[in-house]
Parts: C-alpha cells; sequence; structure tokens
C-alpha cells in the first residue's frame, strides 16, 4: 500500500520530541568511543612495543599502526574503548592514524558534548528572544559560557564578544581597530610569524592606505623588545603579536611586550598603542591574565582547546573602552560588535571547554610535557642531524622537528599512521617551505623536513612510544636510499659542493 504523506503526518504530530528521542536512545548507543567515569585524573603508564614490527615496509601491506587505547584505561574522567568496527575490531585493526596534529584541531572533550546536546533538543531556544521561556533558559546558558570564558582569562564576561572563531575574531579586531583610528593613526606592527589570518588581514589594511611593520624574530622564535621599541611610532594604532607560534609553540614575552609599549608612549607623551594577541594556542594551555599582560585584545578558537568547531571569542576591553569599527552588521547582538544569532550550542560547548580547561590546565601541561620529553628524547637519542625549531621553553605540546638528508614531503608520504603536518594546517596544501621557518632563519632544504608533533590532553605514552618507533624507522630507511645521507656517512661536506646544472 502506498504511504501518503497526509498518513505519516499524524505520527508525527502525536510523538513528542522527547519520547522520540528517548526511544531512539534506548535502541543506539549514543557514543562508542568514550563512555564516564569517575572525574579523577589517571596515570597512564608505561607500555613497552615489543610487538611492533621493525621493518617499516611491511606496514605498507594494508595494516596500519594506530593508538590503541586498552579497553578499561581511565583517563581525565574517562574510560577509553576501543573504536567498534563492522568487523568488531579496534582502531588499529580499522586502521585508524595516531593522532599528533594538536595545533590544527584538538578532538571534542566528551563532556563538553554532554553539555551541548541539551541545547540541541530542549534548550533550543534563540537566546536573543526576550518573550518568552525558551529564549530565557538560552541566553541564561549564554551568559554562563561566556563567564566561563573570561574567568578562563582574567577577564571581565561583559568583554567577551562571541564569534566563529579566532580567523574571525583577528579580521575582526585587528581591521576594526585600525579602521576605527584611521583618521588619525595609519601604523600597525606585527611580526613574520604570525597566523596567516593575522599576516592577511595586515595586507589587505595595506591596500587602504595603512602602513604595516613586520618585525623579524631572533633565531628562536621571539622577538627583539629593542625591534619592538623602535618600531613604534606615535601614528602606531596597534601591535598584533601572536601569543603561542601554531607551528614552533613559541611562547612570546606578552607582559614585556605590554609594558614595552606603555614605557614608550609615557616617555614619548603620546597614545599608547592598543596591544592584541591572538591567543587561539595558547587559551586553556597556559595561564592568561588579560588585565596582568596588559592585553586590549585577544582572538580566542573553541576547537584548540577541546571545544567545537565554528565557535570562538574576542576579548574587547571595556574599560578603559577598545573601540573598532563591526565588521558585520545586523540585529546589534554582541555589544553591536558582531551582529547574526549566537549558536547557543556552541558557545556552551566553548565556554565548558573553558570551564574544564581552567581545572585541569595544570595537570594537563605537566603530562603533556612529560610525554613531549618522551617523544624528544626517543628521536634524538636514536637517531642524529635533527634540529628543533623553536625555543625550547615553548608550549611543550607542540614540537616541531628538522630531518636533515630526508625530503620531507617523502617523510609525510612515509608515515600515513600518525597524523602529523609539516605547518599550519592553513597552508599545508602548499608545497612551499614553511614561511616561519624561514623566518628563523632555517636553510630552506631543513624548513622542507620539519614535522610539527602536536600532543594533547587524550594522547597517551603507548602511542608515543609508536610514533617514535615509526619516526627512526622511516627516517634511517629513507636516509638509505639518498646519496646525499651516503656522502655525508663518508665526511663529505655536501654545503661546499659546487653542483653543475644541465
Amino acid at each position: 500500500m502506498l504511504t501518503t504523506m497526509n498518513s505519516i503526518k499524524p505520527l508525527f504530530r502525536s510523538t513528542p520530541l522527547r519520547l522520540y528521542r528517548n526511544s531512539l536512545s534506548s535502541r543506539i548507543p549514543r557514543r562508542t568511543l568514550v563512555t564516564p567515569t569517575n572525574p579523577v585524573h589517571a596515570t597512564v603508564s608505561n607500555v613497552t612495543v615489543d610487538h611492533v614490527k621493525e621493518d617499516p615496509a611491511e606496514h605498507q601491506s594494508g595494516e596500519q599502526i594506530a593508538g590503541e587505547h586498552p579497553s578499561g584505561k581511565e583517563m581525565f574522567g574517562f574510560k577509553l574503548n576501543p573504536v567498534a568496527t563492522k568487523t568488531g575490531g579496534s582502531a588499529k585493526s580499522a586502521g585508524r592514524p595516531i593522532y599528533l596534529d594538536m595545533q590544527a584541531t584538538t578532538p571534542m572533550d566528551p563532556r563538553v558534548l554532554d553539555k551541548m546536546l541539551p541545547l540541541f533538543t530542549e534548550q533550543y531556544g534563540n537566546p536573543h528572544s526576550r518573550t518568552h521561556a525558551y529564549g530565557w533558559e538560552a541566553e541564561k546558558a549564554v551568559d554562563e559560557a561566556r563567564q566561563q570564558v573570561a574567568q578562563l582569562v582574567g577577564a571581565q564576561s561583559k568583554d567577551i564578544v562571541f564569534t566563529s572563531g579566532a580567523t574571525e575574531s583577528n579580521n575582526m579586531l585587528i581591521k576594526g581597530i585600525a579602521k576605527f583610528h584611521q583618521s588619525k593613526k595609519k601604523h600597525i606592527i606585527t611580526t613574520q610569524t604570525e597566523h596567516k589570518c593575522v599576516l592577511d588581514s595586515c595586507r589587505w589594511l595595506s591596500t587602504q592606505g595603512f602602513e604595516v611593520t613586520y618585525l623579524p624574530v631572533l633565531p628562536n622564535g621571539l622577538i627583539s623588545i629593542n625591534d619592538l621599541t623602535a618600531a613604534l611610532r606615535p601614528d602606531t594604532s596597534l601591535v598584533s603579536i601572536m601569543a603561542v607560534n601554531n607551528e614552533i609553540g613559541v611562547i612570546q614575552p606578552l607582559a614585556e611586550i605590554s609594558q614595552a609599549i606603555k614605557s614608550w608612549a609615557k616617555e614619548n607623551g603620546v597614545t599608547k598603542p592598543l596591544f592584541h594577541t591572538d591567543a587561539a594556542q595558547a587559551v586553556g594551555k597556559i595561564p592568561l591574565d588579560v588585565e596582568a599582560l596588559g592585553i586590549d585584545a585577544m582572538s580566542i578558537s573553541g576547537h584548540k582547546l577541546y571545544g567545537p568547531k565554528g565557535v570562538g571569542a574576542a576579548y574587547v576591553r571595556r574599560r578603559p573602552r577598545v573601540r573598532l569599527e563591526p565588521l558585520i552588521h545586523g540585529g546589534g547582538q554582541e555589544r553591536g560588535l558582531r551582529s547574526g544569532t549566537v549558536p547557543a550550542p556552541l558557545v556552551v560547548g566553548l565556554g565548558e571547554a573553558c570551564r574544564i580547561a581552567e581545572n585541569e590546565m595544570a595537570a594537563d601541561h605537566a603530562r603533556i610535557k612529560a610525554l613531549s620529553d618522551r617523544l624528544i628524547e626517543g628521536i634524538t637519542s636514536r637517531v642524529e642531524h635533527i634540529v628543533r625549531n623553536g625555543d625550547v621553553n615553548g608550549y611543550p605540546g607542540c614540537v616541531n622537528l628538522s630531518f636533515a638528508y630526508v625530503e620531507g614531503e617523502s617523510l609525510l608520504m612515509a608515515l600515513k599512521d600518525i597524523a602529523l603536518s609539516s605547518g599550519s594546517a592553513c597552508t599545508s596544501a602548499s608545497l612551499e617551505p614553511s614561511y616561519v621557518l624561514r623566518a628563523l632563519g632555517a636553510a630552506e632544504d631543513m624548513a622542507h623536513s620539519s614535522l610539527r608533533f602536536g600532543i594533547g590532553r587524550f594522547t597517551t605514552e603507548e602511542e608515543i612510544d609508536l610514533v617514535v618507533h615509526r619516526i627512526v624507522s622511516v627516517v634511517n630507511k629513507l636516509r638509505d636510499m639518498s646519496p646525499l645521507w651516503e656522502m655525508v656517512q663518508e665526511g663529505i661536506d655536501i654545503s661546499k659542493i659546487e653542483w653543475s646544472q644541465h
């Protein structure tokens, strides 16, 4: 019998959303990867890798090595179980790579998802609807999230403006501040190693009549305070320097930068230029206090701190007030700086991610530092001619290593069982060497042979040991096939060879 739409409609009308959802949840498990346990940090015990095959060529048959969480292991309040597959196998048998690309994005913390779900299914009101309970409860949830974000960075809740992510926040703050002050000040200072969205925003402003100074960095990736003060001018409206670099993990001295700007302005009797920092890679990973650091504006990303994608925030100081022209016009939401309906579920997820980060930052950092040391020691003790890029006192969850006498593209292709990158995810499609490493003074071949290892909250010791084993095996194999490596082994200085061209 042919079913008509008229016969279907009464079924949906007579089935409340709550009952329909409950009937589904009773039949379908909501999550197969993570199940809640007691919210207690667990330690990760040492795991041997005796079962790993020694020859990397043996892994090219289709079976790929991937990090596998033993069933029952508790970590950070959750029990990690093997991922279910059609054949009932684990993540390893399914060929899932080990994930070490935390600077590109982080996996959402399951507690964040739990916090978000009611906003999709029950509290689905528009937070800007002030005439009924649905809007009120959504507004309350957004206000709570705003307070959680503010508390993590030492701000007032009214200083937080929700956006779609750090790229939008950077565009809004850099362009907005510059445009507001353009009648009197048309000079901006940034660095050569900023994220591409900052550099492109500054390049766009340069087409609008602004002058931009790009500060060089030292070989360790840090800026020189003397270079900064020398670049400041009476018509400088904005200084934008990122907190933690997304490719090499360098932590810039934000307090010193802020103090240098303030002292220069006082000595010269001019209005202090505003100080903006792109903190997408810093928030939730290192302690930040915008008041203590003297930050006027800051960009935040949700998916870089185990929150959802598609949401971020901008810290815009209200007292004394930071003035900027909005890029998006409309309903006047978010203090009139970012019009558009605030996505309550995403914002609540960002708030919960910030709450978790505030409570667990110290434990996360200590554990990530131990894993980082294990990775670096494991590789450098077994492979020679490796350069660590960036300051050694940077964020430990971002490790950038260059492997001499190895072609970078070949290295990445041979490591398909590990999710890595050779630089920023936003520029990974380009075959050009990293502009960040070139700014450090790295030779083109070393910049081409770099790998970025991103370690995070859910990375395990077993995964690190597997990665060390694979890196050592693959690098040695590629070098054995390289005529340059053979020449180096024979004591020939290849930098002094004059290559003929045909």
